[in-house]
């Protein structure tokens, strides 16, 4: 008789969506509803994770909820914290447990499950990993604003919104949208540099897509500070056509 390879517990990143319950993917309530243990990324400085409060009314009272902390910005000890998170999930693997992450939006666009995806790879390689895609923000955004993102062969752009003015003026003139991701702690800044660039008039500010939160402002200038908030984004129509053609 051989002993059996040890088993480990699958990793499901969950893409739940940008925060509309109803959203969510058949392929992702699945798997979420089907795993023993829920592990939800945890901002030190906010109550309740977003991705839980998402999905709240399909989990079910016997799952287990891990909370992951997770550092707000990149300062130091970030990197701390993740390889914190990526243990407490490793241990759930390896003790056999399948481990569903939930995500705001898509898993592999500007989310925390890319942090602890790389972490249990290097502690747990042998643990089987599902990644289950969600609607993003900025697919949400465009939705609801009624602003297409890019149609036939147009370029497409997203960004943090740490930049510059040299940066965004680069980006604004070699593709025809934009979208500037976490907006929120540089508005003004951003709002100065769109003005500058003479974008303002091209530029849709979206705050909360999706909840009963929402709302859609078309004229950038009139953004309030009750309008700014963390889950923000701004879709920028770009100069692109402006630019003078080369000659051949």
């Amino acid at each position: 008789m051989t002993d059996n390879p040890r088993k480990f517990g699958c990793l499901f990143g969950i893409g739940v969506g940008p925060g509309d319950p109803e959203l969510i993917t058949l392929k992702a309530l699945k798997a979420l509803q089907s795993a023993p243990v829920i592990c939800v990324p945890q901002a030190t400085n906010r109550r309740e994770s977003y991705a839980l409060n998402i999905v709240k009314e399909y989990v079910k009272p016997e799952q287990e909820i891990l909370r992951a902390p997770f550092p707000t910005d990149d300062a130091d000890g970030a990197a701390l914290v993740w390889q914190e998170a990526s243990e407490l999930v490793a241990e759930k693997l390896r003790g056999g447990q399948d481990v569903a992450f939930l995500t705001e939006g898509d898993p592999m666009l500007f989310s925390t499950f890319s942090y602890v995806l790389t972490g249990v790879q290097e502690l747990c390689p042998d643990a089987p990993v599902t990644i289950i895609p969600g609607v993003s923000s900025v697919m949400a955004a465009a939705a609801s604003s009624g602003v297409p993102l890019v149609t036939h062969g147009q370029k497409l752009a997203i960004l943090p919104a740490a930049y510059g003015l040299e940066e965004l003026s680069e980006t604004t003139s070699n593709f025809d949208t934009v979208v500037l991701m976490k907006v929120s702690p540089v508005i003004v800044k951003a709002l100065a540099d769109l003005e500058k660039l003479g974008l303002t008039g091209d530029s849709t500010y979206v705050r909360r897509v999706s909840t009963d939160r929402e709302k859609v402002i078309r004229d950038v200038t009139a953004i309030k500070d009750e309008d700014i908030d963390y889950f923000s984004l701004l879709i920028v129509k770009g100069n692109i056509s402006e630019k003078p053609k080369a000659e051949h």
